[in-house]
């Protein structure tokens, strides 16, 4: 086999697999790797096998250097290099997006699900490697690459405080880090229709309508769970997001959105003056 069919060429289960594409350090590699195995899994190639051992924190590259978030350099949208800076910040959150939806396969694999479970995760992963890839395509296009501006260094944070609690990871992850998208893409969609680029404004129309999918993910699970533990859903979403989640919730919100994924008003208007 070609090294480049081997390097995408999926393990022997879902689970496996998952493992895999946390341990891949190149970003592109990882993008492959999660496409290549999403594709087997929907053509039944893969069982879902048995429960992985996947690392505290995903395997990175050299670059970009991850820092502080409180250092983050200030973007100004206005200029070619602050959309440079705005289209490598939101690559950042879609590569990280990729492990933590593999992370939900692979960490919690000893909790019984439905096949359902699977299938939305890693429709979800696979999403966000396409993400990845179009955002880095459009990085091209204006002579950059991932890597060569300093990123968030706390994107994994949430991941390893919810690390042995499923519940915790659903209505951190999804419910609120991946929801904070819909608030904020419209804004940046339009940015780049009022600069002339087209090309980046739909690739971030494409990013925006799946990630309703993936914040709808995050709440029918967690509701599911809740039925199955007879806990109330909003005063449990309350109770993980105050635990877990460092600070006050943010509007404006995309409240049509947020709503269309699963997220009614009582959810997150209470926590924005915790």
């Amino acid at each position: 086999m070609p090294q480049s069919e081997a390097s995408s060429a999926p393990a022997g289960s879902l689970t496996a697999g998952a493992e895999m594409v946390l341990r891949t350090a190149d970003p592109a590699e990882k993008a492959a790797r999660s496409r290549a195995l999403a594709a087997a899994w929907f053509a039944g190639a893969l069982e879902i096998g048995e429960p992985a051992s996947p690392p505290l924190q995903p395997a990175r590259p050299e670059r970009p250097e991850l820092i502080d978030p409180r250092k983050m350099p200030k973007r100004r949208p206005g200029s070619a290099k602050g959309r440079i800076a705005m289209l490598h910040a939101i690559a950042h959150i879609e590569l990280n997006a990729i492990d933590l939806h593999w992370d939900i396969v692979a960490r919690f694999r000893h909790i019984p699900f439905p096949r359902g479970f699977y299938d939305d995760w890693v429709k979800a992963a696979d999403e966000e490697s396409k993400h990845f890839q179009l955002l880095t395509s459009r990085l091209s296009a204006f002579g950059a690459s991932y890597g060569d501006l300093p990123a968030h260094a706390g994107m994994w944070r949430s991941a390893e405080a919810t690390v042995d609690d499923i519940l915790g990871r659903l209505a951190v992850v999804p419910m609120v880090l991946e929801a904070r998208g819909l608030d904020v893409t419209p804004n940046m969609i339009q940015l780049f229709r009022d600069v002339a680029d087209p090309d980046t404004a739909e690739a971030l129309e494409t990013i925006y309508a799946e990630e309703v999918g993936h914040v709808a993910y995050g709440a029918k699970w967690f509701h599911f769970l809740c039925g199955r533990h007879e806990r109330d859903p909003k005063e449990t979403f309350h109770d993980l997001v105050r635990r877990y989640f460092d600070g006050a919730l943010k509007p404006p919100f995309n409240d049509e959105k947020r709503a269309e994924a699963g997220l009614p008003l009582e959810f997150y208007w209470p926590l924005v003056e915790d």
